[in-house]
């Protein structure tokens, strides 16, 4: 199975905005396919007013504190000040200040920019840069937060709570997809078995999927197919705050990363593809195929949901009534035996699936027994 990419046969889908070319390239390089449904979409800097307005306002007076979060945030903040003529500005009132930055990506952002960081939490998390700045004492000061996308609440109202002026510099701002024609196909196919994994990279695109489920009235289903079915993967638990709310689990990678994220995806899909062997032949089940014998067999989706369901339980024979089930959408028994041809010609294998006489059928495994 060698030959095989470890992502054949699992479709994904992405409802990043920003760094959707990204994650897709890594996880298509993979072997994956990748169904795009944008949740959110990013306000132009150039455009955006609500920027303009704070950055004018933190220019207005002496600004003692400025945290940067986010090293691709700060470049566009300062880009988007050069536009408006008041780059030179902006750079002279930053490099007055203590600069301090939550991560080795804002660390670069603002040596680029010829200024210097008094301080940087080595684990990279608002908490411990907020738990600095609190040690340090911050009544009486201004200090300047460089959002990103979006608000962060306990931060902000714990500097002010110690006695700060804090100006909030909201970068990036995170509204709804102009199109939401894509992230409506996104959510049926989530529900209708089509997608094998969702990952996340912001906490408004998490929250905007299930926000447009619920307008929709298809909240329930998609938390119970994210909560039983997809695995869902969060870039950090910042991200998978949203879905932690209403149950959702999440698997994270120790790095929050794009690249981590990806193999995260890779390794947890991988460890859960159930292996058996059958009729002499090595199968692996894989989200929307199959592998035998290290040859990648597309299975549409009801044939799928028998083979899962006989996978379930190797060697033993599961009855029509249950494979009835298991069929995406419920059916009628004979759409089982329909189901079990297609399944027989998609692996390439007719002996794999053996009928039993009025019981029903397993998966020809000696060790499991007829049940």
């Amino acid at each position: 199975m060698t030959d095989v990419l470890p992502l054949a046969g699992y479709a994904i889908g992405i409802t990043a905005a920003r760094r959707a070319d990204e994650l897709g390239a890594l996880l298509v390089r993979k072997g994956a396919t990748v169904r795009c449904g944008p949740a959110i979409r990013i306000v132009p800097l150039a455009d955006d007013s609500e920027l303009h307005s704070a950055t004018r306002l933190l220019l207005d007076e002496p600004v003692d504190v400025v945290v940067v979060t986010s090293g691709i945030g700060f470049r566009g903040w300062v880009e988007a000040a050069e536009g408006w003529g008041i780059g030179d500005e902006l750079i002279d009132r930053l490099g007055a200040a203590q600069v301090l930055t939550r991560g080795p990506k804002a660390k670069g952002a603002v040596r680029a920019a010829g200024l210097s960081e008094a301080y940087s939490p080595g684990s990279e998390s608002n908490a411990e840069l907020l738990q600095y700045l609190l040690d340090s004492g911050v009544d009486g000061q201004r200090i300047a937060v460089q959002l990103h996308g979006q608000p962060l609440p306990y931060f902000v109202e714990s500097l002010r709570a110690a006695g700060a002026d804090v100006v909030e510099i909201p970068v990036y701002r995170w509204v709804g997809p102009a199109d939401p024609g894509p992230l409506d196909r996104l959510i049926d196919a989530v529900i209708d078995g089509a997608i094998d994994a969702m990952p996340f990279t912001s906490a408004p695109a998490a929250a905007s999927l299930l926000a447009m489920a619920s307008r929709t009235g298809r909240h329930a289903g998609l938390v119970d197919a994210l909560s039983s079915r997809v695995l869902v993967a969060c870039v950090g638990p910042i991200t998978a705050g949203p879905l932690a709310a209403v149950g959702i689990p999440t698997v994270q990678p120790q790095r929050s990363r794009i690249g981590a994220l990806a193999r995260e995806v890779a390794d947890t899909l991988v460890a859960r593809s159930p292996r058996l062997a059958a009729a002499g032949s090595e199968i692996e089940l894989r989200g929307q195929a199959a592998v035998v014998n290290g040859q990648l067999r597309e299975v549409a989706p009801a044939p799928m949901a028998v083979l899962r369901a006989l996978a379930r339980r190797p060697g033993h024979v599961v009855s029509r009534r249950e494979l009835t089930a298991a069929l995406p959408g419920g059916g009628e028994e004979h759409a089982v035996e329909t189901a079990i041809g297609r399944l027989r010609t998609s692996l390439g294998e007719g002996t794999l699936v053996q009928t039993v006489v009025k019981r029903g059928y397993r998966l020809a495994v000696a060790a499991g027994g007829d049940g």
